[in-house]
């Protein structure tokens, strides 16, 4: 059988304290190679925790981890993660926060300062490179900072509400540009999302959450033809999947 690409078995995460909180429950999901899968539910169910379990940022109080075959618990390089914030640094223009990630990563400057320059255009950077980042919109902001994290060499990419904090208008625009993105690129997307149409429009598979302590209630295979455009929210078999996945939002472990 072919290796996911991300795999979880059996995940439960309890954060101390007075009392401990159980964030998520016997989570068992994976991702396939090359595909693009969401995480849809509640505030507060525990697709953040999940999330910095594969980063290797927290280790699972029960149940397995891997990316690509290897551990995935306390190890922080085998994906790129994007937090909800963009994390920008406000003394550092454009190329070179870009760059960030992809110097620690152990990219030389110069290599990773290329590697930026052949992307600026597709997303929509290619006029702010010198651009310091309080200059920039907030749809910018967030292009950078998935610039950023397309630019570390990992296969696998963790986006945590990457569009969650840009006005309806905009949040539209990226989703139809992260699609397009992820059509050239290919790599392994693990988003976190409490959108229901953002999670059909760019996903393969959604994967439905409960309140907490998080547990899966439902997976979604999505089979709607790419490229999806925001117009495709209208489609009957859009309409349908919406359904799926507002009556799972109801369901319970």
């Amino acid at each position: 059988m072919t290796e996911a690409a991300v795999r979880l078995e059996g995940v439960r995460h309890v954060y101390a304290g007075d009392p401990p909180v159980v964030a998520v429950e016997n989570i068992s999901i994976e991702a396939s190679k090359g595909s693009f899968v969401s995480l849809l539910g509640p505030s507060g169910c525990g697709k953040s925790t999940i999330l910095r379990v594969l980063a290797g940022l927290i280790a699972p109080t029960a149940g397995t981890a891997s990316i690509d075959g290897q551990s995935a618990v306390g190890c922080y390089s085998l994906a790129a993660h994007m937090p909800q914030r963009d994390l920008l640094l406000p003394w550092r223009r454009v190329e070179a926060n870009a760059t960030l990630g992809a110097e620690i990563a152990g990219i030389p400057r110069a290599e990773a300062r290329s590697l930026a320059d052949r992307l600026y255009e597709r997303f929509g950077l290619d006029e702010f490179v010198h651009a310091w980042p309080s200059q920039l919109s907030g749809g910018m902001r967030q292009r950078l900072a998935l610039l950023r994290t397309f630019l570390m060499p990992r296969s696998t990419l963790l986006l945590d509400e990457p569009l969650g904090a840009l006005d309806a208008l905009t949040r539209r625009e990226m989703q139809e540009w992260l699609e397009n993105v992820w059509q050239s690129d290919r790599r392994t997307v693990l988003l976190v999302t409490h959108d229901i149409e953002e999670a059909l429009l760019l996903s393969d598979v959604v994967y439905v959450m409960s309140p907490r302590p998080g547990h899966i209630v439902a997976r979604i295979d999505v089979n709607l033809a790419r490229p999806r455009r925001t117009s495709d929210i209208i489609s009957p078999g859009f309409v349908e999947l919406k359904e799926r996945v507002l009556e799972a939002l109801h369901m319970r472990p």
